[in-house]
């Protein structure tokens, strides 16, 4: 099935500045389809002087985008919403081609993008400030909601359109300006949003957009982290990079909003639903061929139900169907490139010599193409192993057997990150009990798929700080001013 777009224009391959498409710098950037590695198109491979001109556009255009009424910033967010969901099935072909997850996946992440579109689109008119009651005669305090100014969105390869949205839309409600950079990988679907943004109505200037290659990135961002004109980072990737971008953002005290790396648990205890488990863990961990942020990377499974669990989990990982996006049976793709397959193959193999045991999968499928590897469980893990200790990001699911309840939530929290959690149990006292011990900023309880518009997504300790989605996420993108009038009496 050729992934052929209806409208071939949304594929763009210029930087988007001040409401203009641009080719300049001629430096071009080839983007691939990770299936193949048949080059797509080629990109502008940017650096400081286009980054530069992003924030020039954002700046002038941030004092009349932010006194434009908020009812009519809504009424653009929502017509961006509706341009996305018309366009469902271009862009997810588009995604699919660009980053190899499965067709049906990519359109999921069309819906996915447009729910933070939509919600956030609806948040902007409900920005509310408060009454303060005075201590004394005469005088009125009030506390305002305002927006924090021009807004530096650097996005990740794994979700090019739901990143784009979840940042984007919150920043755009809340009255702020954008400067983006998608990933290198992956910056076609980023594209192809912003043009939509433009035929909604976004005003120039309001919304920019800057292409460039892993090597070109640091000259990119270094201009945004260095202009007090930039009053916050929004970041989704490694934790390298976001204690980078924290330390260099400290000189002009950014606001920052970073979602980073992660090493979830997901617990199985002895009175769980040991089905309803299995089917929480393949929507949980095989999304993207599991190279998502919060997908399960420990398996905890306690010693009663280790055997009923690890042998349904097998049955089901063997079942899924490998291949490309372009074979609608597809339900893992290619990983994103060579270095993601690498490292999965090291974890394995540092697994295995440790003593794991492989119960599906274990390699790459070369038959398919150079960047696939077969879905896999792995039993007999343990904390000294790679895939304990590092996130894995792709199809590779360690069980590691535990008898005690004290001791699996002590290792479930021996981690440096502290993003996503999971856990099945169907005692009442140990759900709120276990819960609450979790030292993460997300928990699924008896739920493998936890991500929503409504809900705040983010991490505690190394996996970040700030909000994406909900209430909390628009107000990362708002500051708060006292005013206080006096001599009314």
């Amino acid at each position: 099935m050729p992934l052929t777009l209806t409208r071939p224009e949304l594929i763009r391959s210029a930087n988007f500045i001040s409401g203009a498409w641009t080719t300049t710098p001629t430096a071009r950037l080839a983007v691939t389809d990770p299936a193949t590695g048949d080059v797509i198109t080629h990109v502008p491979d940017s650096g400081a002087a286009e980054a530069r001109a992003a924030l020039d556009a954002a700046h002038a255009a941030f004092p009349a985008w932010r006194k434009l009424p908020a009812r009519q910033r809504a009424a653009i967010i929502k017509r961006w919403n509706d341009l996305v969901l018309q366009h469902q099935d271009d862009l997810g072909k588009l995604i699919s081609r660009e980053q190899g997850k499965p067709l049906a996946e990519g359109r999921g992440e069309v819906a996915y993008a447009a729910s933070y579109i939509e919600w956030f689109g609806e948040e902007a008119t409900r920005v509310n400030g408060e009454i303060i009651p005075a201590p004394m005669p005469g005088r009125r305090m009030f506390a305002l909601k305002e927006p924090v100014g021009v807004v530096a969105a650097i996005t990740p390869w794994n979700f090019p359109a739901a990143m784009i949205a979840r940042k984007i839309a919150p920043a755009l409600a809340a009255g702020c300006t954008v400067v983006c950079k998608p990933a290198e990988d992956t910056p076609l679907t980023s594209l192809a949003l912003v043009l939509l943004a433009q035929e909604a109505g976004v005003p120039a200037g309001v919304l920019n957009i800057v292409t460039a290659s892993r090597e070109k990135t640091p000259e990119v961002v270094d201009v945004w982290l260095d202009d007090g004109r930039v009053r916050k980072i929004t970041f989704t990737g490694s934790t390298p990079v976001g204690k980078h971008l924290a330390r260099r953002s400290a000189d002009t005290l950014k606001k920052l909003s970073l979602e980073l790396g992660g090493n979830a648990p997901f617990i199985v205890f002895d009175d769980a639903d040991v089905d309803a488990a299995v089917e929480g863990f393949m929507a949980a961990k095989f999304r993207n061929g599991g190279q998502t942020c919060v997908c399960p990377n420990r398996v905890f499974v306690q010693r009663g139900v280790f055997d009923a669990f690890a042998h349904k989990l097998a049955a089901r990982v063997a079942a899924l169907t490998v291949g490309p996006a372009s074979n609608p049976a597809s339900q893992i793709g290619p990983m994103i490139n060579d270095r993601a397959v690498e490292k999965i193959e090291r974890h394995v193999r540092d697994a295995i010599a440790k003593g794991a045991k492989v119960l599906t999968g274990g390699q790459r499928l070369p038959e398919l193409g150079p960047t696939y590897f077969a879905p896999t469980v792995l039993t007999g893990a343990d904390p000294t192993m790679a895939c304990a200790c590092e996130e894995t990001f792709g199809p590779v699911a360690p069980l590691t057997v535990f008898d005690d309840e004290t001791a699996v939530i002590q290792a479930a929290n021996d981690t440096p990150f502290g993003l996503a959690a999971y856990f099945y149990s169907r005692d009442v006292r140990r759900i709120w009990r276990v819960a609450e011990q979790l030292e993460t900023g997300i928990v699924g309880i008896n739920e493998g798929a936890i991500s929503s518009e409504a809900a705040p997504f983010g991490g505690v300790k190394e996996s970040g700080y700030g909000r994406e989605g909900s209430t909390h996420g628009l107000d990362d993108y708002l500051h708060t001013k006292y005013v206080c009038q006096g001599q009314l009496d």
